[in-house]
């Protein structure tokens, strides 16, 4: 099925309460992918997000007025962007007792009282994340965004609003691309076809009911595996206990920081995040967020270029 950026509509408008100290900076800055990200933004002002929603295009504009956080909508899907408005701004995640759980390690209780106002967003929307994922397998973050940038823009339809954003690109057209395309992006063949897989069955993720029915999906593609599904269902469903296992930097980051071992294992990471099942994927967060790194060895992943294969 095709999209478009639907008719000039009315914009809906919703007001949210907020928690004490919240940081809607901070909670919605893993929505937007890259720096001039053209499906979302984060300023001064507040956060635009362009999603294709069940009901057709829609973009949510986020702004801080007092105490309050008014969503407002734009676009066919604008009553499905501002119902799940909340969501999307982190405000449906469920943080009690976690301060418990956190007192179990000083590093991680003194994080949780630094970053107290930052939620985990939710979008409702599988597809966009799993393409940023797939395009984050096994190569560095500039490679990753040079790749995300030039398929948004090869795919871009413009998103309703006054924003000047694109729409997150459309799964059938995606689909309907023969792989050989994705070169000039800098993606070879294997990461692809495993999006042009993901592209041919995005209806049927977008149905998934929970983070537990979405990975067992994901991973059952080729292509796909645990830390792809972690890294879509901790923003697709604000799955606070997903752990990106298989990770480059993640399992060393965790054991420096919670046990003082400077290189870390898969093993030892979910040994070590254990105590803190239910929120383990938020332990994680926290410990990028507060810019926690083991110390350096050995050279950096290289820059590599697909473009004229």
């Amino acid at each position: 099925m095709g999209w478009h950026s639907g008719a000039v509509t009315t914009p809906v408008r919703r007001r949210l309460e907020l928690p004490e100290r919240y940081d809607l900076a901070r909670t919605v800055g893993s929505l937007v992918a890259v720096r001039h990200d053209a499906c979302a933004r984060v300023d001064g002002r507040g956060f635009w997000l362009a999603l294709r929603t069940p009901d057709g295009p829609g973009t949510l504009w986020c702004a801080r007025d007092g105490e309050a956080l008014v969503a407002t909508g734009y676009g066919s899907g604008a009553d499905w962007v501002v119902d799940r408005a909340d969501a999307i701004a982190g405000l449906r995640d469920d943080v009690a007792g976690f301060a418990e759980l956190a007192a179990r390690h000083p590093m991680v209780a003194r994080l949780a009282r630094t970053f107290a106002g930052v939620r985990m967003p939710a979008t409702g929307r599988v597809f966009p994340r799993l393409v940023r994922a797939v395009l984050e397998q096994k190569v560095t973050g500039k490679e990753a965004h040079r790749a995300y940038r030039a398929m948004v823009a090869h795919f871009g339809e413009p998103a309703p609003g006054p924003a000047e954003l694109l729409l997150p690109p459309d799964p059938a057209a995606v689909a309907a691309t023969p792989y050989w395309v994705f070169h000039p992006f800098g993606v070879e063949q294997r990461r692809a076809q495993t999006l042009l897989r993901a592209a041919a069955v995005a209806d049927r993720l977008e149905r998934c009911v929970d983070a537990a029915e979405a990975t067992r999906r994901l991973v059952a593609l080729p292509g796909i595996g645990a830390w792809t599904a972690a890294e879509v269902v901790r923003t697709a469903y604000g799955d606070a206990d997903a752990v990106s296992v298989g990770d480059y930097h993640i399992p060393s980051t965790v054991t420096w920081a919670l046990a003082g071992e400077a290189r870390g294992t898969d093993e030892r990471m979910l040994e070590l995040l254990e105590p803190f099942r239910g929120h383990r994927g938020r332990v994680c967060d926290l410990l990028a967020a507060g810019g926690i790194m083991a110390p350096r060895r050995g050279p950096r992943m290289p820059l590599r270029s697909f473009a004229r294969f």
